[in-house]
């Protein structure tokens, strides 16, 4: 078969991988019945719990770039399986918050990010032509699996004091996690030059994107650069944001609906993840077509209304707009991945990029805490609101990081 027609069979292979390993994102829907179980583990302890699992998200990626070039795809998403059993296997165990912290917070956080760069550097080579499209459809994968795997968890896992079933289904997923990646593994070739040729790169069209070309940067030009720093300021200030959103999700509806049934709020918070997927494939296809700085700007501003939707729906209790809250803000919050991709690729070249796409995920080391920050802000006030006026601080300033970055030059 030819070889540039099985580049898709790459991409659709890297979106079921991805959306395994996406599920790490459902952790708002996976602590409740955890939280049921040991009432007396406060909201910050079980929020420390995702900030663990994005810092060593941010490990394994980095990890998953330095090693790009020396292993195979299909071996690191070996490891990644292995690693996502071991994880889920100790978190199914837990007695304290430390145990959840080691399972879920380091083995599977790290499982999560290595092989969600293998994948992203492995696909995307194969699309030198599509960057922000295939980065959006891949991302769009990782976005829908906390939605698709939180609503089978929702279902299988009741909640309360004294059900302990999310032990078992932590177990289950493990297992799952293991056959299906490793089988997927097997998928995974890295293109040659000769795979590439005939596969027409534009520059762009348009005058931005032409102002807008980059240059082949190696790490440590790339982070001597004033548009480096812009842009991973813009990343932390809106990942932080949006977790900070993703972490109390669950919390947020139910204050909002306290009538609601349980199987309802698991569909509103999932509605966060399903329009974070929609909007990590357009937002992607934008970067394309549009440029960086015009989408950018789009994905900012749209963050911005959208939390402030959330906040008048959570101070009016109007649960028909909490919905709407939530999937504006998912869609503009899913953004932001699909443009760290594409910016890396366009502004500082693909003969690094593994390395270097694991450097800006590292934004995720700081914007993590927007998780655990949120939960602590309610234990002290015991309100949300003052967690979304943070939110829409933070995405202002981003707005001003956004307008002021300028490409790259020798």
């Amino acid at each position: 078969m030819n070889k540039k027609l099985n580049r898709w069979v790459y991409a659709v292979v890297g979106v079921i991988v991805l959306l395994l390993a996406g599920l790490v994102y459902a952790w708002s829907v996976f602590s409740s019945p955890i939280a049921a179980y040991f009432s007396e583990w406060t909201k910050a302890q079980l929020s420390l719990t995702f900030t663990i699992c994005m810092g060593f998200f941010c490990v394994g990626g980095l990890a998953g770039g330095l090693l790009s070039n020396k292993i195979n795809t299909k071996v690191g998403v070996w490891i990644s399986a292995a690693l996502f059993f071991i994880g889920f296997f100790i978190a199914s165990k837990s007695g304290s918050p430390a145990t959840l912290y080691i399972g879920y917070g380091m083995f599977c956080g790290f499982a999560s990010g290595f092989v969600y760069n293998m994948v992203m550097s492995t696909v995307l080579g194969w699309f030198p032509d599509k960057q922000g499209l295939i980065s959006g459809v891949l991302l769009m994968g990782f976005g829908f699996g906390s939605f698709i795997i939180g609503k089978v968890y929702q279902a299988a896992t009741p909640a309360g004091p004294g059900i302990d079933v999310w032990r078992n289904s932590f177990f289950v997923f493990g297992i799952v996690l293991l056959v299906v990646l490793g089988v997927s593994g097997f998928f995974f070739v890295k293109p040659t030059p000769a795979d590439l040729a005939g596969i027409k790169v534009e520059n762009g069209s348009g005058k931005e994107k032409k102002k807008e070309a980059g240059l082949e940067a190696t790490p440590g030009e790339m982070l001597r650069t004033s548009a480096f720093w812009l842009y991973f300021v813009w990343a932390i200030l809106l990942s932080a944001a949006g977790l900070a959103l993703i972490s109390q999700a669950s919390g947020v509806a139910t204050e909002v609906g306290p009538n609601v049934d349980p199987g309802t709020i698991a569909t509103v918070v999932g509605l966060i993840s399903v329009f974070n997927g929609i909007g990590r494939l357009i937002f992607g296809g934008l970067f394309d077509k549009m440029g960086r700085s015009k989408t950018m700007a789009i994905i900012t501003v749209a963050f911005i209304v959208s939390v402030g939707v959330v906040l008048i729906a959570l101070t009016q209790k109007n649960f028909g707009l909490i919905i709407a809250g939530f999937i504006c803000t998912g869609f503009s919050y899913g953004g932001i991945n699909p443009t760290n991709s594409a910016f890396i690729s366009a502004f500082f070249g693909r003969k690094n990029y593994p390395v270097n796409f694991s450097i800006i995920n590292m934004n995720l080391l700081i914007s993590s805490f927007g998780g655990t920050i949120a939960g602590a802000l309610y234990d002290a006030s015991g309100s949300f609101v003052s967690t979304f006026i943070l939110m829409i601080a933070a995405a202002a300033a981003a707005l001003v990081c956004s307008v002021l970055i300028k490409s790259p030059k020798r």
